[in-house]
């Protein structure tokens, strides 16, 4: 067993043999009250990720990321590709959020809240125990030959495994195009529509591929939140992790003996029993000090509580702890990196809070058609001619439509004919309109107009854009 002066370990992944194969790791089943704490969330994220699709705030769809239509719903609010600054701020927030908790709790993220560790977690490997059995079964059923009972145990797993996988797909397919298609589609039979049949395999067949052989991999390899850990994390973070000084003492661990006096021989509380390990979801050892595998799912801490209390020993050996607690015996304290990413947090939610309240639920664009300049017409009217597209991102139908001038004497003019039309609700219209000024009304060859836009007498936006002219000379 590698003391934790060995550093060996981090020259490669404990999913790897030596000669470069898949190591498999089959973790013990684990138990214990953060397991039972990490259920309850877990739970309550998986019914929060199925039901979301389906609840509807206002007509709109919970939560929806149609990228095909660029129609998204964040918390029952339309937002449209217009809305783009919104949506980078928000993940500008997110991204803050996500380093303020990592430079304080470590990867608390990936234990409790990351969709891969709980569905990896909470749903796969539990049906895994559930037929397979614990750890030393699953290594004794992948040794058997493949006889009746090895067969029926592997197809029932598969089966179960790609039923899920096809559940997540179909719920995955749901914020992308949206709850009510996705449920016409299932009514009209999947042969309807090809072309929304072929993603949903494909998806299916990526969700198994994940959870049913790359698994832990998709943490240690693919994803590279464990590698920014290493440049988030300092001595004050607060992560799983081993108290070496409790456990190694001055002569090391040792394995248990009835009625030793451990103390006496100067050996620690860690007896070297390798559950930590056994248990671990992606095969570390947590005693070697923070690694780039560990998840912080708290199942070590579990099965190390309960060794500790089966031999009489105190627990938190294993516990969420940070460097300087353990080597220095100081709490967790709020340092100024932490106040640094909390008040630009704070800042860039102010921002987008205020930018939320005063977007509008009608956006304007007018521009003036290219290549025109201006007209002069009978009676010295200037005219300006431009296009316009307004979008509606209410579900309720915007009517009586209608432009005025502000400031200036003019008239507006609708190609169309009608002098007032309708915004379908979460639609828009387009068209070309005509702005004619009375050449006294101009100071000079360019000058700034605001355009009111009214619903039934009611303003519900404003622009501003340039009339041009004929230039004058004194």
């Amino acid at each position: 067993m590698e003391t934790p002066s060995n550093e060996s370990f981090r020259d490669t992944i404990g999913t790897l043999t030596d000669d470069g194969k898949r190591a498999w790791v089959y973790p013990k089943k684990p138990s214990g009250r953060y397991y039972e704490k990490r259920k309850i969330v877990s739970y309550g994220l998986i019914a929060f990720l199925f039901v979301a699709p389906f609840i509807k705030i206002g007509g709109n769809q919970f939560l929806l990321f149609n990228v095909l239509e660029r129609r998204f719903n964040v918390f029952g609010l339309p937002f449209w590709p217009q809305d783009f600054y919104l949506f980078v701020i928000s993940m500008l927030i997110g991204v803050i959020f996500v380093t303020l908790f990592t430079v304080g709790f470590g990867r608390i993220f990936c234990g409790w809240i990351c969709p891969q560790t709980i569905f990896m977690e909470m749903v796969f490997r539990r049906i895994e125990y559930w037929i397979d059995g614990d750890r030393n079964k699953q290594r004794k059923l992948d040794r058997q030959k493949w006889d009746a009972d090895k067969i029926r145990k592997r197809l029932l797993k598969w089966f179960i495994f790609l039923v899920i996988s096809f559940l997540i797909a179909n719920v995955f397919l749901a914020y992308l195009i949206g709850s009510d298609k996705l449920l016409r589609y299932v009514i009209d039979g999947p042969f309807e529509h090809l072309g929304t049949l072929f993603p949903l395999i494909i998806f299916t067949g990526v969700f198994y591929f994940v959870f049913a052989w790359f698994r832990e991999q998709v943490c240690i390899i693919a994803c590279p939140y464990g590698r920014l850990q290493g440049v988030l994390l300092d001595n004050k973070s607060i992560v799983v992790a081993y108290d070496h000084k409790r456990g190694e003492a001055d002569n090391g661990r040792k394995k248990f003996r009835k009625n030793e006096d451990r103390e006496a021989l100067g050996h620690g509380d860690c007896i070297d029993c390798l559950q930590c390990v056994h248990v671990c979801p992606t095969g570390i050892d947590i005693r070697n000090g923070t690694q780039l595998e560990c998840v912080n799912c708290t199942a070590c801490i579990d099965e190390c509580d309960h060794i500790m209390d089966s031999i009489n020993l105190p627990k938190g050996l294993i516990r969420y702890a940070s460097e300087d607690n353990i080597e220095k015996k100081k709490k967790f304290e709020f340092t100024p990196r932490l106040k640094g990413y909390t008040a630009v947090l704070f800042i860039l939610t102010g921002v987008l809070s205020g930018m939320l309240l005063l977007r509008n639920d009608v956006e304007a664009r007018i521009l003036k058609l290219p290549g025109q300049l201006y007209e002069v017409k009978q009676g010295d009217i200037i005219s300006n001619v431009y296009t316009y597209k307004l979008i509606n991102k209410t579900t309720k139908t915007k009517s009586n439509v209608s432009f005025k001038l502000r400031k200036y004497k003019g008239e507006i003019k609708l190609v169309s004919g009608s002098d007032t039309f309708e915004i379908p609700s979460q639609g828009s219209v387009e068209g070309t309109l005509f702005i004619e000024i009375n050449k006294s009304e101009i100071s000079g060859d360019r000058i700034k107009l605001m355009i009111e836009v009214y619903s039934d007498d009611e303003i519900i936006e404003t622009a501003n854009i340039n009339f041009l002219g004929p230039r004058t000379y004194n």
